[in-house]
Parts: C-alpha cells; structure tokens; sequence
C-alpha cells in the first residue's frame, strides 16, 4: 500500500509553473522608419498597424512642437497632414491594440535633409484681380531653376468655365500659363503652386506653396492699325470708341510701333519719358498705359496734336489727345490685349510681356513637360 501511494503521488504531479503568455500581435511600423535621414519634409510621416488598430500616434519637433495629424477611419494607419520642415529632428510615439485585446507601444525618430537653397516663388495675378483677357499667369522664382520638370508638374490652373492652357517657360526663372486664345470675359480662375520642398536641382527646393484666385472682366480688345492714324476700342465684340492717334515714325524701324499682339501692362496718370539718343528726358506726359517693356506706351501727347489723327511721327508710342487718352486710361484692365497691324516692322518676341506673340505651337514647346 505504502507503494502505490508513491504511485499515485508521482501519477498526480506536474510542473506547476503557469503557461508564459504569448506575445501582442499588434506590429506598428513607420514610414519613415527609425533613424532615417535627409527626409524630404514634403513627404508625410505615416504609421501602419497590422493585427490591431491604433489608439494614439504624436508626432512632436525638437522643441516638442506636435505636428498635426489625421487617424483613418478603420484606424489601421496615421498620417501626418502638418508641414515638416527642413533640417529639423521628429521623433513620435503610437500606441495600438492588437486583435488578442493586448496593448502595444512604439516609438521612433528621423529627420528632414539640409536644402542648398531655399527658391521662392511669386505668382501674378494677385488675389481677387480683375484683369483683361489677354492677361497670362505667371509664376517667378528668385533664381534659376534647374529641373523646370519638377517645377512645372507643381503647378495647377482651374477655370469656371473649363478653359485649355498651358505653361511655357520664357526664362530660367519664369513660367507663365495661357490659353490658345484669349480668355473668355468673366472667366474664373484659381491657381495652384504646390512648391514646398519641390527639389529643383542642384540641392535646392522650393520655399512655400503659393496659390492666387482672380477674374477675367469684359472683353475688350485694343485695334491699333497704324496706317489709319486711330485706336479702336471694341468691347464685347462692339466698337465702343474710335480715337484719333500718332504712332511711331514709319520710316525708321527703331521709332516705329512694331507689330504684334500686346497687353496693357500698368497705367500711370502721370509717367516721365526718357529717351536721350533722340533728344528728350523728363518729359511728363499723362494717362499713360504701357504696353511693352520695349518702351511702348498709349499716352497723353497734346504736344504732337497737329500730327495725331494725321501722320504717325511718335517714337514709337501711340499718341492721343488728352481728354481721349484719359477716356482710354479709365476704360483700360491690365490684361487687355493690344493688336498693333500695318507697322512697317516686327519686333523679336523678348519684350515683357510677349507671351501672344508665340504661335500656340510655339508656346507649346516652351513647357517642360512636352
């Protein structure tokens, strides 16, 4: 008897030490992922959870400023929706639950990369402009930029109603955006230049985004056929005003008003005129309204009156009468187009603003993505 009690007693017994748990099954990974370096801050943070859902993820900058940040509504992922910055230290931390209820705790760090060079961009025209139809967008950079491509695919126009454009670089720091034909009259237009931490080249990124909303007015167009000494103001596809005008010398190519389709470019009341190789400087003449940075103005010149109406002895400008040119001044957008026809010669597509004096095909090779 005294035996089988040993029996039972070794039968009976076991190894009383408890089962160990099985480990969290919730795994949260980051994007980027601990450590990481030269980071582009355009690029959001993001965390992932697989087998669980995630609780709570902040994501702080070395001074322990918290970036924003949007949880997914199935809560598997975080996304930050906050602008990092350059060369700057990011360290997060994330809690989830996994599927077996068990908590799971993460954390980690990286930073963004050093920029060789920080470009600003500006963009014309500005917030809530009212301007012409003939009136291009034009986005300006600081400095030159090396990947136009990378620029370029930053870059978004939207019209109410839906109108086809495109970007043509014209230097290597300005691109301007236009469509075929002239805008159509109270077109409006949002622009778009998502240009924060775009890499141009050569180690150097976009500054900020900038963005601008404006208006297309009335349809005017200016004719300017200079053999008919008169400057014709058609609005809305009618003549609204006929002025008698002086352009510039036909007989001398450098005092002619060249050919080519412009735009009002600013309007001054009063603007000093400066040309010393023919004889003249601080000369004050009103209403005027430029039209090329070649030094083509419509203006104010009661001097020349025998002459205007007449014969075009200007220096390239189109003179008018005073009380016609303030007429004119007061009914002028920046934006209007300016035909000039008939003019013994052409001017070289290089004057500010030339953009209408491309062909469209020639406009189309311009962009850097075609």
């Amino acid at each position: 008897m005294a035996l089988a009690a040993v029996l039972s007693l070794v039968a009976c017994s076991g190894d009383s030490t408890p089962a160990p748990d099985a480990p969290p099954v919730a795994k949260v990974a980051a994007d980027p992922v601990d450590g990481a370096k030269d980071i582009s801050p355009a690029t959001p943070f993001k965390v992932t959870v697989a087998q669980g859902a995630l609780t709570e993820v902040n994501l702080v900058d070395a001074e322990g400023k918290a970036v924003k940040g949007e949880l997914a509504p199935d809560r598997l992922s975080w996304t930050s929706t906050g602008k990092l910055a350059f060369e700057k230290s990011y360290t997060w931390t994330g809690k989830a639950t996994g599927t077996d209820n068990k908590p799971v705790e993460a954390k980690g760090g990286f930073t963004t990369l050093k920029p060789g060079k920080l470009i600003r961009a500006t963009v014309n025209p500005t917030d809530n402009a009212v301007v012409g139809i003939a009136m291009p967008i034009k986005v300006e950079f600081d400095a030159k930029i090396k990947d136009k491509a990378a620029a370029e695919k930053a870059l978004s126009v939207e019209t109410t109603p839906k109108v086809e454009g495109a970007w043509a670089w014209l230097n290597d720091r300005e691109v301007h955006y236009r469509p075929e034909k002239y805008w159509p009259a109270n077109t409006k237009i949002k622009v778009r230049a998502d240009l924060f931490a775009v890499p141009y080249g050569d180690g150097n990124f976009g500054r900020a985004d900038v963005s601008t909303q404006f208006s297309i007015g009335r349809a005017q167009i200016v004719k300017a056929h200079t053999p008919s000494h008169k400057l014709v103001v058609q609005r809305d596809g009618q003549t609204v005003a006929t002025y008698p005008a002086s352009y510039g010398k036909d007989g001398n190519k450098d005092l002619n008003t060249p050919n080519g389709t412009y735009i009002v470019m600013q309007k001054n009341p009063v603007e000093k005129m400066d040309n010393p190789k023919y004889g003249y400087t601080n000369v004050m003449k009103k209403w005027a309204v430029r039209i090329s940075n070649h030094g083509e103005f419509i203006h104010e010149n009661n001097d020349n009156a025998a002459n205007i109406g007449r014969a075009n002895t200007s220096h390239g400008c189109a003179n008018l009468l005073e009380a016609d040119a303030k007429r004119f001044f007061d009914s002028a957008l920046v934006g209007d187009p300016v035909e000039v026809t008939g003019s013994a010669g052409t001017i070289a597509p290089q004057y500010d603003v030339y953009d209408w004096q491309l062909t469209w095909n020639q406009w189309l090779s311009k962009s850097a993505l075609r």
